[in-house]
């Protein structure tokens, strides 16, 4: 079984002196290797063939059989680490809170340490002297840890 620890290393080197990221490694009992890397511009299949190219020179088929698959993190795939976080800071998400409780809103921030991030969410209100309520734009601070998914908004107009 090929050791993740170094085969994440591998990744980063391989990334090293870009604007790309690594978000996830999984690898099954069966050494199929899924490779998941984003960046904070945008990623093209260049840039996946070069990484899968120094995976596959650090990690050699005869010793190890492994399928191999390095890809972007998917558009609608929950994120991971900090960097899509930050990535996605003034577009719209979707929030699945442990409990159930779903929001959206747009993403407005993310703390330095990645404990916490803040979604602003619209609420209504009923102000004083108002016959209807009015949309009030709340920002909403989510422990990471209470997340159970946080996702980017696809929203067709």
């Amino acid at each position: 079984m090929i050791d993740k620890q170094k085969l994440t290393e591998c990744v980063e080197n391989a990334i090293a002196g870009t604007d790309m990221f690594l978000v996830d490694i999984r690898i099954s009992k069966d050494n199929s290797i899924t490779v998941d890397l984003d960046s904070m511009g945008g990623m093209d299949i260049d840039e996946c063939a070069a990484v899968t190219r120094k995976i596959e020179a650090e990690f050699d088929r005869d010793v190890e059989d492994y399928e191999l698959e390095v890809g972007s993190a998917g558009l609608t795939s929950p994120f991971r680490v900090k960097q899509q976080y930050e990535k996605n800071i003034g577009n719209p998400v979707e929030v699945l809170v442990k409990g159930g409780k779903k929001l959206t809103g747009t993403l407005t921030a993310v703390a330095d340490d990645f404990s916490t991030f803040t979604v602003e969410v619209d609420e209504k209100v009923k102000e004083p002297g108002m016959k209807r309520p009015v949309i009030v734009k709340t920002p909403v601070t989510i422990p990471v840890a209470d997340a159970k998914s946080v996702r980017y908004l696809i929203q067709f107009k």
